[in-house]
């Protein structure tokens, strides 16, 4: 049987510290571009919306580019919101207020 040989060097507890100084930075950056995105892509796809069912509200072109990308638009603003609740949900927005 074999013994542990004694440390000759007093080694205190180390605990991690994850508070890096740009973290908070980082978080209202990414706060604000992610409820910006949100807001833009709310509101296209309400105006993609509203083209589509009213027919004398939007111009043809209008109503031509809401056919066209009412889906991508939808997709996009699924994958925001999907984006935003994983962010809030392990970050916490934080707009600076």
């Amino acid at each position: 049987m074999t013994s542990r040989p004694v440390p000759t060097v007093d080694v205190p507890p180390i605990n991690p510290d994850f508070n890096a100084p740009f973290f908070h930075g980082l978080q209202v950056v990414a706060s604000y571009l992610l409820g910006a995105a949100l807001i833009v892509v709310f509101i296209m796809l309400v105006i993609a919306i509203g083209a589509l069912a009213f027919r004398g509200l939007a111009p043809e072109r209008v109503r031509t580019w809401a056919g066209e990308n009412i889906a991508w638009i939808f997709l996009a603003a699924a994958l925001l919101g999907g984006a935003s609740g994983v962010f809030q949900w392990f970050v916490n927005f934080d707009f600076g207020f």
